[in-house]
């Protein structure tokens, strides 16, 4: 039988182990990330490509066949016209307030009466539900609009930095998870029409935060995966042919 040691020694050894482990923490070199103000306050675009809009576009690219018919985006139909091809019938901007030349439809997209039910083939929404407060409302008009069979293409941020520019005019309210993003989507739509998946790992995670852009990173370093560092997390939702 073992027999505990004496409380002397298990203090002394507790105090060598943390100087130890002291030691190691200190030899860590944060180069140009120790600091508390971010390279760049711009999410990358002054840099080269942000990162979260390189996984943005995989996904789209990934799904480019739902892009077709009447699609729906949210102020501006860039991606509408960069994934659609040549099957976009109709390209359907949505935008909140009034003011913005190019929106076909100006709607809260949580308060949507206005817009008709079964409208679209595709609804492509990047970055958007995280200034939307009432998330529930804003899936249930969603997949009211969309026409039986129709696909909602979504992205939303997990680990992000505010922005600024929406936070002082509507709001940014919101961060994600893949559980969170599941759980929301499935109060609306079935559950395995209801594709969830994240990007990014703690390095990316990082980079994002300082504003680096993709061109400064190793490509083997973004498609790394770790799910505990969610940055960027995908939605490809189906609305059933049977329902209304």
């Amino acid at each position: 039988m073992m027999k505990s040691l004496p409380s002397t020694i298990s203090w002394q050894l507790n105090r060598i182990s943390l100087r130890i482990r002291k030691r190691f923490f200190y030899r860590i070199d944060l180069g140009r990330l120790d600091r508390l103000y971010p390279i760049s306050t711009l999410f990358g675009y002054d840099r080269g490509q942000p990162i979260d809009r390189h996984y943005i576009e995989g996904f789209l690219l990934q799904h480019k066949a739902d892009i077709h018919g009447r699609v729906l985006e949210v102020g501006d139909n860039t991606y509408t016209k960069q994934f659609g091809s040549g099957l976009v019938e109709q390209s359907d901007i949505l935008h909140v307030v009034d003011g913005n030349p190019s929106a076909t439809i100006v709607a809260d997209i949580a308060r949507a009466d206005n817009i008709p039910s079964a409208s679209f083939d595709c609804i492509i929404l990047t970055q958007t539900l995280q200034f939307v407060y009432d998330l529930p409302s804003a899936i249930k008009h969603l997949h009211r609009i969309l026409k039986p069979g129709g696909v909602l293409l979504a992205t939303i941020p997990g680990i992000s930095q505010i922005s600024r520019y929406d936070m002082d005019r509507w709001g940014e309210f919101w961060r994600f998870t893949t559980h969170s993003a599941q759980r929301l989507f499935e109060n609306h739509f079935p559950k395995e029409m209801v594709e969830v998946e994240a990007y990014g790992n703690v390095l990316i995670a990082i980079a994002l935060l300082h504003g680096l852009a993709v061109e400064e990173l190793d490509p083997k370093h973004l498609e790394y995966r770790d799910l505990d560092y969610q940055v960027l997390i995908t939605v490809r939702a189906v609305k059933l042919k049977t329902n209304n």
